[in-house]
């Protein structure tokens, strides 16, 4: 069978050369090139190429059902329900599951298949804002809720409110080590990113006097313009203590910066010694002149004990918007037309779910307090575990879904690295991958201080393949350290 030519590069409206610079620009570790490596790599082993291991652990991403994490009961029944309403009338299904989709598809007019509007259901954005009235003790406006396809959707609409087209480009302060959605959605927006240091040796912890280095020396380039949070911590795991906040809401204040509270993991904290407090609740608790601050807070269905990643619900909350722009906001997500239907079902299922007296509320507490001790067992287990192997170094991790040490590479292995053309810990990061299976992420993709290395990996794998994993990788240090000192 004769193959087409493709057509040549001159032929083409779009190339290299001349697509948007910012798309080429942007990176996001998380699903780059180790990942796509991983992804031959399985093929291979598929086709019966012989590896020094069966099977490759995806540690890159925090996707919970990928590691075996089993969904919670209470919502695979609502959003099948609300999905084939045909099963309202199976008795299989709990009265609580059935009234709870009953509502879902009345309020979507009667399908999931409708478009919702813009911001997402009225019905699931009343039941937003009552979580969070429940959560802080402070009233919240279902009118400052906006549904969205998982909170990374509702951090880069919010986040290209701020972009500029004339005049120093706007400035977005971020913590290193971050989620690389960020200094990716700052490169596409055509933003600056100034970066704040963590601080390793403090828990990870959130200097004020870093960050008022970090926005005195951004100034000199850009109009700093907002700050990102992320608490509890991606990659780093630390949970900020109420004093930090309250630091960082009154540097906010100061400088005068919009705040972006990245809290999709405020279910996930396993230090005794910490607990997770919102970024809303501290300015409400503060008051004048504090709770007027513009302020986008964030929750998502895929994280959490629910880890629904490939259902996309999240939200957003954002507060003290200038009734202006909040109007020209809506706009710009209309063009999306609306999250997905079950997505936002989803949400109603975490922020309404099962209470006291109702039929699903046992098994759902049981499912759900089962999860989150499992994975604090597990963020226990990795950070003990790497601290007793030679060359590395690994925080408490206090909660989220990660572990981020420090690895220490000879400066043979760095010189070995250079002659490849990659950075340390990438040549670090392949050499793993490439003879035990693991794909963890380099250090370098969320940003280190200089001279330092580290790997981003979930504590996700379920107990048994974690110690797999753990096992595998103390042997490929030992045998690295070998190697290369």
């Amino acid at each position: 069978m004769a193959t087409v030519a493709a057509p040549s590069h001159v032929d083409l409206v779009l190339n290299v050369d001349n697509i948007n610079p910012n798309v080429k620009a942007m990176e996001y570790a998380v699903r780059g090139p180790l990942v796509i490596r991983a992804g031959e790599i399985e093929k291979e082993l598929a086709m019966g190429v012989k590896k020094p291991f069966t099977e490759v652990i995806k540690a890159n991403i925090g996707d919970a059902q990928a590691m075996g994490q089993k969904p919670i009961t209470f919502i695979r029944q609502v959003i099948s329900l609300v999905a084939y309403p045909d099963l309202l009338s199976s008795k299989e299904f709990p009265e609580d599951v059935k009234s709870r989709a009953r509502a879902i598809l009345e309020s979507s007019r009667g399908s999931a298949g409708c478009y919702s509007d813009s911001a997402g259901l009225e019905l699931v954005r009343n039941h937003v804002a009552k979580y969070i009235e429940r959560r802080d003790g402070f009233p919240a406006d279902p009118s400052n809720i906006i549904l969205c396809a998982g909170a990374s959707e509702g951090i880069r609409s919010t986040l290209k409110m701020l972009s500029t087209i004339s005049g120093p480009r706007t400035g977005i302060m971020i913590p290193i080590p971050q989620y690389p959605l960020y200094s990716a959605s700052i490169v596409e927006y055509n933003m600056e990113q100034a970066g704040y240091y963590l601080d390793e040796d403090n828990d990870w912890g959130l200097d004020v006097a870093e960050l008022e280095r970090a926005v005195k020396e951004a100034r000199k380039r850009c109009n700093v313009r907002g700050i990102v949070v992320i608490n509890p911590g991606n990659p780093t795991g630390q949970v900020l203590t109420r004093d930090n906040i309250v630091e960082v809401i009154k540097f906010a204040h100061r400088e005068k910066l919009f705040i972006f509270a990245d809290e999709v993991y405020q279910d996930n904290v396993y230090a005794d010694n910490r607990e997770f407090h919102s970024f809303k609740k501290v300015t409400k608790e503060l008051g004048d002149p504090y709770d007027k601050l513009e302020l986008a807070s964030f929750l998502s269905c895929s994280k959490g004990y629910m880890g629904e990643c490939g259902l996309r619900g999240g939200y957003a909350e954002i507060v003290n918007m200038d009734p202006e722009v909040k109007a020209l906001y809506l706009k710009s997500i209309s063009a999306k037309l609306c999250p997905t239907v079950l997505g936002q079902a989803v949400m109603d299922c975490v922020v309404n779910p099962p209470q006291p007296g109702e039929p699903s509320y046992e098994l759902f507490s049981k499912e759900k307090a089962a999860v989150l001790k499992s994975l604090s067992e597990r963020a226990s287990m990795i950070a003990k575990a790497f601290n007793s192997i030679p060359g590395i170094k690994c925080n408490t991790v206090q909660g989220a879904m990660y572990a981020f040490p420090e690895v220490k590479i000879p400066e043979k292995a760095v010189a070995k690295a250079k002659s490849l053309g990659q950075a340390p810990d990438v040549f670090f990061a392949f050499q793993l991958l490439e003879q035990t299976g693991m794909c963890c992420v380099p250090g370098s993709g969320f940003g280190q201080r200089p001279g330092t290395y580290h790997f981003r990996t979930t504590i996700l794998p379920q107990p048994e393949k974690l110690q797999i994993m753990l096992d595998k990788f103390r042997s490929f240090q030992e045998s690295f350290l070998k190697e290369y000192q």
